[in-house]
């Protein structure tokens, strides 16, 4: 391929091959450890779910059990297995009586790791059978009814409320939207444990729950029906409970995911070796699923100068491409991030983010690029901010990007109305329509700015990704290197929930899911 940008590939090669040393040392420490949120997965996965009389979800309540037993570094399969094999209890009736106390698992007489799988094989089987049921549920509405093209324009509700959710999701639908993020409430990434049922009141969101993903599923598929064509799901699968949540997801059809690590490390001081073993475990679910994921890496430029730290966002979709792509997501299933960030006042501003957009376009030809709107300078001048946005809009059809998350004219005001989203879905609309071949159309100048600047760009990456290869990822996010933002490796949220694992340890999940992708 010749880049329309002047790339040196033998540039982007050397790039990625730093990426993958930086992503092996990860997997690395990944494969040692365990948490306390992979334990809760495990325990959704083997159809544990409720809450017992005080209101704590049940696989927290057996994940505890073992924890205050001092048994937890063998993991939850290793026990619950070895006590359906014992008394030919199902996952759910055991956690039941752990929980009222009826039976203590750890006074059971040991069965060996093979037992203890083949017992517990109809329980796995079920739970893989149920997400490959609905990755097939998602491709027969994708065979019939068809869906938007890209970039798919992406919209956000944030009521608090899921069932006003519905309501103006559904709208936005209408009026063209191919994906609904249902934004979380306030704080929920900082949450240890998933609130459980239907939920009507929450902080600039609504709370992810199963049961919500499940309400607002049907209502996508009932509106979908109605304007023939598929509405993707999306929510967050990010903070203290990312696998948890992902698998959530997977059972209840959800299409889209944030998942990134990074971002919970920089953004919400989340334990940088809590959740990066967290998110390993959330994206083999997530490729399985068929889910695609979203990083965050366009948060980097709401601390840092665009301009400037450009080459800090290139430098993370790299890494998380090579993270994804260890835990079995392929190309299609990587929304990797960046944004349309510069200040207005930067002379040339326009062409540098169309450099920054079209080079990560060729860098990741494949992937499902989520492209984020400006923020950082937006002024409450709705005119002004309704133009910024037309601009971007430019930039993503002109660059092929994946997905286009609208920006709102109101942004820095207040949660969009129906009403600015039904705007900002016109204004992409014929932008895109009136622009869609301008890509295959223009040619950049040789050795001009547009070329110049991605060649600085790559350069400042390389440099990056070289210094990050010496020291490793922990020690990088310790000295700041992403965001100007600092993290010590032993503090931040979720430190606690991290353990070695045991000799007994076993997750057959992993291997089942990144072996069958169908």
């Amino acid at each position: 391929m010749k880049s329309k940008v002047g790339l040196d590939f033998a540039e982007v090669k050397r790039a990625r091959i730093a990426a993958k040393e930086i992503a092996i040392q990860v997997q690395h420490f990944v494969d040692g450890y365990s948490t306390v949120a992979v334990e809760r997965t495990l325990c959704r996965l083997l159809g544990i779910d409720g809450v017992d009389s005080n209101g704590v979800p049940m696989p927290n309540a057996v994940v505890e059990y073992l924890e205050r037993n001092g048994r937890l570094d063998n993991g939850v399969i290793y026990h619950l297995g070895n006590a359906v094999k014992e008394t030919g209890l199902t996952p759910q009736e055991l956690a039941e009586k752990i929980v009222c106390g009826e039976l203590d698992i750890e006074t059971l007489p040991v069965w060996s790791k093979e037992e203890i799988l083949e017992a517990l094989k109809p329980h796995v089987d079920a739970a893989i059978n149920r997400i490959k049921e609905r990755r097939q549920r998602r491709e027969e509405f994708l065979k019939t009814i068809g869906e938007g093209t890209k970039p798919y324009l992406y919209v956000i509700v944030a009521t608090g409320n899921i069932y006003e959710d519905v309501i103006q999701a559904q709208a936005a639908a209408r009026q063209g939207a191919d994906i609904i993020a249902v934004i979380r409430t306030t704080g929920q990434s900082l949450l240890d444990y998933v609130p459980y049922g239907a939920t009507t009141e929450g902080f600039g969101g609504t709370f992810a729950t199963q049961e919500n993903f499940r309400i607002m599923r049907a209502a996508l598929d009932e509106v979908g029906q109605e304007v023939g064509r598929y509405i993707r799901l999306c929510n967050y699968c990010s903070g203290l409970c990312m696998p948890e949540i992902a698998v959530m997801g997977a059972f209840e059809g959800l299409d889209v995911m944030l998942n990134d690590a990074l971002y919970g490390i920089l953004f919400r001081d989340i334990n940088m070796q809590r959740t990066l073993v967290d998110q390993y475990f959330s994206r083999v679910i997530n490729g399985f699923a068929g889910v695609i994921i979203n990083t965050g890496e366009d948060n980097y430029l709401t601390t840092a100068d665009a301009f400037e730290e450009a080459h800090t966002v290139l430098a993370s979709d790299l890494i998380n491409e090579q993270l994804a792509a260890m835990a079995g997501l392929p190309a299609e299933q990587m929304g990797l991030g960046h944004a349309f960030e510069m200040d207005p006042e930067l002379e040339n501003g326009f062409l540098y983010e169309l450099a920054q957009a079209q080079m990560t376009r060729e860098i990741f030809p494949n992937a499902t690029l989520k492209y984020m709107p400006p923020t950082k300078f937006m002024t409450g001048n709705i005119f002004r901010g309704h133009i910024q946005d037309a601009l971007f809009n430019q930039i993503a059809i002109w660059t092929g990007q994946g997905i286009q998350l609208l920006g709102m004219m109101t942004e820095a005001i207040h949660t969009p109305f129906m009403s600015d989203r039904a705007l900002s879905i016109e204004n992409a609309k014929y932008i895109f329509n009136n622009m869609r071949s301008i890509g295959d159309e223009v040619e950049f100048k040789e050795g001009g700015l547009v070329q110049t600047r991605v060649k600085t760009v790559v350069a400042n990456t390389n440099e990056l990704l070289q210094k990050i290869q010496k020291v490793g990822l922990f020690s990088a996010l310790e000295q700041g290197m992403f965001a100007d933002v600092k993290r010590p490796k032993n503090g931040g949220k979720g430190l606690a929930g991290v353990f070695p694992k045991g000799r007994e340890y076993m997750n057959p999940f992993i291997e089942i899911m990144k072996g069958d992708k169908k």
